[in-house]
């Protein structure tokens, strides 16, 4: 039996770790590393930094079982023609997509700020989704990913919350998927925010999702390992 109960708010969760998917959101040079996009905006990029141990810990002994994984970048083609001009303009000249920023043209697709941080990096044959807005599943090919590997939930992973993790998770929920939020594996550049946006998906007894730890799962996956 692969079904299993986690604890989780506001509501134990009961799923098939068969069926589950974890989905790593925009762990981005850009974002997490000293001198990237984040910081070059004015955000403390160091309270991201606390979701790589407990990803990377989890992204473990998730490989091990063989369990597929689905990493998103947020990014832009070359010629910028899929950003939309309210995207493009909302910052000042100089700081915008496509700009020339601290690690390359900011948010370009295949620019070294775009690439997801070393210590999370994918393994080969792990998906990786190039996404041109927040939501992960507006623009991109992940729902017809996910359907292949008949996933039905997601384990959600990766920053910010408030922003790119919160609109996946609201994106996920209207297309019929359980999502499940880990949230000592989620960040924000604003400690009130991602309280905040944990609190939005678990509202109204979970309107949007659940929200666990990743310690959850992992005994979950230990125990899946010494059968």
């Amino acid at each position: 039996m692969s079904k299993t109960t986690i604890q989780a708010s506001p509501t134990a969760f009961e799923f098939d770790i068969i069926e589950t998917a974890l989905l790593i959101v925009d762990v981005q040079k850009d974002f997490l590393y000293p001198g990237g996009y984040g910081e070059f905006l004015g955000n403390n990029q160091a309270l991201l930094q606390g979701v790589v141990a407990p990803i990377s810990n989890l992204l473990k002994v998730w490989r091990q079982l063989r369990l597929p994984v689905v990493h998103t970048r947020e990014g832009h083609k070359p010629d910028l023609s899929d950003c939309p001009p309210t995207k493009l303009t909302r910052w000042p000249e100089g700081t915008r997509i496509g700009d020339r920023g601290p690690m390359g043209r900011i948010l370009v697709i295949g620019e070294e700020g775009q690439a997801i941080i070393d210590e999370l990096k994918p393994a080969p044959g792990e998906i990786v989704i190039d996404k041109p807005g927040k939501n992960a599943f507006i623009k991109t090919n992940l729902e017809s990913v996910l359907r292949s590997i008949r996933a039905k939930t997601l384990l959600i992973a990766g920053v910010t919350t408030d922003v790119s993790v919160l609109s996946t998770v609201t994106g996920a929920n209207d297309l019929g998927f359980n999502a499940v939020v880990l949230q000592d594996c989620v960040a924000s550049y604003s400690p009130s925010r991602h309280q905040a946006a944990l609190e939005i998906i678990t509202a109204q007894g979970g309107i949007f999702g659940w929200v666990t730890s990743s310690s959850e799962i992992l005994q979950v996956l230990q125990a899946m390992q010494v059968r």
